[in-house]
């Protein structure tokens, strides 16, 4: 009888090994990711504490998995293999995007997929009343062309904003542009020419490999954490192999991961770059839920980083208003605003440097960091309550992206194609954004993104995400 029971605990024990080795090997959990706890695993798994403690030992003695005292358990570098830096790629998406992209014409139970921020809100609606008051104004002002760098008044307070977030601006060095997009887009042709090659980090934002296809750039993907950024070694490797004109990072809520670099990471980023230029997009910068972090425009001190931002995240996606700090590239880009549209829009630009003048945007930002952190909380922890539900989701997925901003990135098996389960829940009306668009290799096909911008308590979401939990249930049998 004796005997019977040793043998039952140490199959249990192999049980709960196993299983936290598989989800591991998935890339459920990554490279120092926190793994759940004692407590967790045992009711998860319906083992005893002690099981779960022996697990954890012998594969902290296999160096699988390391503790970190009063926390927990997190994964090693021991067991992790880094992806190979593959060569440099002609990017071909436009096609995938195509599909992914398209704005449903019916509503959605559950709109997770478009990165669009929340407008209800009561700055949005002055600002739209604010235009409004400009546009009746206009009518009775002769016509004229708002040239680079910008309304004078807009330039001065975006230098402001940029200021608050902890960069140096000066209204001298600062364009107004047509959007981050634009902004990006005017960086690189002022850096690159036609067969270049750009390193972005790996996943990458979908609009950065589009801008790179459309401007015939190849692009080489360096290996970055879901919760540090870029790897710095990676980059290091890279340039050492491969002639790599410029640098795209997003050290701030990099967008589909989330990932917030450190500063130390930030600053051993722009030590083994050398002189290579960076362009820093920091569009989710302000809404940080912490304590704002150094950006790389801040702490360069060879004038190499061309800094980005925009209000696309932080007001409206529809205002199409961006900026750009260019440092040595300044008359070089203001040019080539000039000469691709004659600068910007006379009617937003005037409205914003109204808006303001009126003090209400430092309130608003405020108060959407408050909600969207809350809506990340509240989308988490159903999202957890809906999978745990299934027995073949536990320990098969893992979020990332709850530092900042409002989107997330989840990650699934290996062996599941988001492809395929974003047109399942396009017929349940539940929207995502497949992985397969952030990737030149379709590399990131077993995750997606949602946003959570606009996660209100209602029960329809509620009853959508257990909905959603369900069709990945289906997925993992």
């Amino acid at each position: 009888m004796g005997t019977d029971k040793a043998q039952d605990t140490v199959s249990k024990f192999h049980y709960v090994e196993s299983t936290l080795k598989q989800a591991i090997t998935e890339g459920v959990y990554e490279l120092n990711d926190k793994l759940p706890s004692i407590r967790q695993l045992s009711l998860e798994l319906k083992v005893s504490k002690n099981t779960v403690i022996r697990a954890f030992q012998e594969l902290e003695a296999q160096g699988v998995v390391y503790s970190v005292p009063r926390s927990g358990y997190r994964v090693s570098s021991g067991t992790m293999i880094s992806p190979p830096i593959v060569k440099p790629l002609r990017v071909d998406l436009l096609s995938v995007c195509k599909e992914f992209l398209t704005y449903p014409q019916y509503k959605e139970l559950l709109p997770l997929g478009s990165a669009h921020p929340n407008i209800d809100a009561p700055a949005i609606k002055s600002l739209y009343a604010e235009i409004g008051r400009h546009s009746r104004r206009q009518t009775h002002t002769p016509s004229h062309y708002q040239l680079p760098p910008g309304d004078s008044l807009l330039v001065r307070q975006l230098a402001k904003i940029t200021q608050d977030l902890g960069t140096p601006a000066s209204p001298n060095e600062l364009l107004v542009t047509h959007g981050a997009q634009q902004a990006i887009s005017l960086a690189l042709r002022a850096t690159t020419q036609p067969g270049d090659i750009v390193a972005v980090e790996s996943p990458c934002y979908f609009g950065n490999l589009l801008l790179l296809e459309s401007l015939g750039l190849e692009v080489i993907e360096i290996p970055s954490c879901h919760r540090d950024g870029m790897d710095p070694q990676a980059l290091r490797e890279a340039l050492e192999q491969w002639e790599i004109k410029v640098i795209i990072l997003t050290p701030n809520f990099t967008n589909p991961t989330g990932s917030m670099m450190p500063l130390e990471r930030r600053k051993a980023i722009l030590d083994m770059s050398g002189k290579t230029p960076i362009i820093e997009d920091d569009v989710f910068g302000a809404l940080s839920y912490a304590e704002p972090i150094p950006s790389l425009k801040s702490l360069d001190k060879a004038d190499r980083v061309i800094y980005v931002n925009s209000l696309s995240k932080t007001l409206d996606s529809r205002l199409r208003i961006g900026w750009m700090l260019a440092g040595k590239h300044t008359e070089h880009i203001e040019r080539l605003l000039l000469c691709d549209s004659m600068g910007g829009i006379n009617l937003m630009q005037s409205a914003l440097s109204d808006f303001f003048t009126s003090g209400k945007y430092k309130t608003h930002l405020s108060r959407m960091r408050r909600i969207y952190q809350s809506n990340t909380k509240r989308f988490v922890a159903l999202f957890k309550q809906a999978m745990e539900q299934y027995p073949s989701l536990h320990n098969h997925y893992h979020i990332s992206g709850v530092q900042g901003s409002f989107l997330l990135w989840i990650r699934l098996p290996e062996s599941i194609d988001c492809d395929a389960l974003y047109r399942t829940c396009s017929q349940h009306k539940i929207s995502i954004l497949p992985g397969s668009v952030f990737g030149t290799q379709s590399q990131f096909k077993h995750c997606f993104r949602v946003c959570v911008a606009n996660f209100t308590n209602e029960k329809d979401w509620s009853n959508a995400i257990n909905r959603l939990a369900k069709i990945l249930a289906g997925f993992l049998l």
